[in-house]
Formats: C-alpha cells, sequence, structure tokens
C-alpha cells in the first residue's frame, strides 16, 4: 500500500527489555494518535517508523518505502521528539536554516522555507531570539516547525501538545488537521484521551509494548463519553477562574491546587470544558497550562483497555 504505514510482525526489543512486539498495523493517511501511558511502547514505535532504530525482527514500508534509501526516506518524514538539545548560540531562525541546509536546498530556498514554517507555529516575532532561551512552550513549537520546515508527506509527534496554553494549543491542532486535509499522514502519541478524541481520525492504544486496540475514534468516544476527566490549570488569577467556571453545568468540581497556583477541576464534558477554557484565555486571564491529571488518565485509560488486556 504505497500510501499507508505498514508494519509487519514488528518486534523491538533492547537487550532482554521489550519495546515492541508482534505489532501488525496499516495506518491510513490523516490523523492517527498512539495512546497509552509511560513506557506503553509509543516512543518505541515512533522510532522504528522514523529509522532511529532498526527493528529485531519484522519489517516496516513507509509509503512503499523503507530506509534503506535514506535520501529519498528522510525527506519523506518530520519528526518531533519530547526532548530538545538546541546548538548553542543559534536562533529560532538559523536554526531552521542550518537544519534545511542537510538537505541540500539552496540559501534563498533555506530562507523561505525557515520563514514559513516560523510563520506556520506563530514565532515571527521570536525568530531572532536565541532558541537555548526559549520558554518552554517556544520550544515546542520551533521544534515542530524543525519537523515541518522541509514539507514532509508524514509528520511524527510525540506528545506535540505538551507546554502550549490553550490559544497556541488550538492553532497547532488546526495546523494538523490542514496537514491531514492534504492526504499526508500525522502520527502522534499522547496519554491524554480526551486530547485525543478531538484530534484523531483513528487511535491505536498501546500497552506493555503490545497493540491492544485500534480503529476509527468514534469507538474510542463513545467508551469514554461518561468518564469524567480530571484537569489542573495553572492560571494567575485561580479565584477569579473558579467564579467563571462554577457557572458551567459541565463541571462537577473545582478546587485551589494544595501550591495556591492553580486549579484542580473535573468535569463531565472535556470537548467543552477545552472550548471555554480558549474563550476564557481571549477575555485576559493568564492561563499558564491546561492539562489532565495523570492519575486521573490512567484511570480511564485502564478502563479502555481491561478487555483487552485481559484477553492477552
Amino acid at each position: 500500500m504505497s500510501d499507508a504505514i505498514v508494519f509487519e510482525d514488528v518486534s523491538k526489543f533492547y537487550g532482554d527489555v521489550l519495546g515492541v512486539n508482534r505489532v501488525n498495523l496499516s495506518l491510513p493517511p490523516g490523523i492517527t494518535s498512539l495512546v497509552g501511558p509511560n513506557g506503553s511502547g509509543k516512543t518505541t514505535l515512533m522510532n522504528l517508523m522514523t529509522g532511529l532504530i532498526r527493528p529485531s525482527r519484522g519489517s516496516i514500508r513507509i509509503l512503499g518505502m523503507t530506509c534503506d534509501e535514506p535520501e529519498k526516506f528522510f525527506r519523506l518524514v518530520g519528526y518531533c521528539t519530547q526532548f530538545d538539545s538546541f546548538p548553542k548560540g543559534l536562533t529560532g531562525y538559523e536554526f531552521l536554516y542550518s537544519y534545511l541546509l542537510l538537505f541540500g536546498y539552496d540559501r534563498t530556498t533555506c530562507d523561505e522555507l525557515a520563514w514559513k514554517a516560523i510563520a506556520n507555529v506563530g514565532l515571527t516575532e521570536a525568530a531572532h531570539r536565541k532558541a537555548a532561551g526559549y520558554s518552554k512552550g517556544m520550544r515546542q513549537r520551533i521544534r515542530l516547525a524543525q519537523a515541518l520546515v522541509h514539507d514532509p508527506r508524514i509528520l511524527i509527534l510525540d506528545e506535540p501538545l505538551n507546554g502550549l496554553d490553550p490559544l497556541v494549543r488550538a492553532e497547532t491542532i488546526a495546523l494538523f488537521r490542514s496537514f491531514a486535509k492534504r492526504g499526508c499522514h500525522v502520527i502522534l502519541s499522547s496519554h491524554v484521551l480526551h486530547e485525543v478524541d478531538i484530534i484523531s481520525d483513528q487511535v491505536v492504544l498501546m500497552s506493555g509494548g503490545y497493540v491492544v486496540a485500534e480503529g476509527k475514534i468514534q469507538d474510542v468516544r463513545d467508551e469514554i463519553q461518561d468518564q469524567p476527566m480530571q484537569i489542573l490549570i495553572r492560571c494567575d488569577r485561580p479565584s477569579e477562574l473558579a467564579a467563571r467556571l462554577f457557572q458551567q453545568d459541565h463541571v462537577v468540581e473545582a478546587r485551589l491546587h494544595k501550591d495556591r497556583l492553580g486549579l484542580v477541576v473535573k468535569t463531565s464534558s472535556p470537548s467543552r470544558f477545552y472550548l471555554l477554557m480558549n474563550k476564557i484565555a481571549l477575555d485576559g486571564i493568564g492561563i499558564e497550562s491546561v492539562a489532565p491529571v495523570d492519575d486521573d488518565v490512567n484511570s480511564v485509560y485502564g478502563y479502555l483497555i481491561g478487555t483487552e488486556e485481559a484477553a492477552r
């Protein structure tokens, strides 16, 4: 299948440690989310897709190609990892420009593509600042710009929404959707099921290195619609935010975090909640971050995979 990402009986072991085992997948164009807790095998699967590691057994074909043709292969793929390490002294613009030179583009093309990617992630004003001095959210955006700067057909993104404020998060999701509408692949990992719900066309659930379920996002949506979600919000005026939230019928609970620097909110409708946060951010309350509470996410995830894990 020349338009699919295909895994055939793929396993990866690190000595005696299991990375992934017996993976058989065929991922079509669109937005696919790899979902699972830390250690479930998501990053290993992404590293296999990008050719950074080789399978211990099995085969992988990316749009009909393998990573044995690196010059062609790496023009197809853009990878945004969770980790950043920027060359000392480079600005955001210089970081992208120097990366493009590795692809053999002429200097004029490097300049045009670098500025286009910077605009796509909303960093035009910060382009000439040192990348190593960026905030967490800005570092996340410049890494995303690096992944898409050479206009790949496949974007592979490891926890791409971490550290983004609500408005930038909404813009980034819109960017992913526009990329997918062109017939490209967006493969992203997340441990946040409700975030996956608003982004994805299809989902792959992973646990302990195994694929335990896969399918259309509607199947996951049907399962999680009655599961309340607990979310931590970091903001500059938590008391004012709490008063706004208590007016909403889908907010079950809102309490001040123990460090008094944010709120812990429980909502019965995460999709409505995230839309509300976008509006509140536009109204002037300074929101630093919005993130599901890990223990709560893991309980919903455990609910979803319980039957598959039992069967395996």
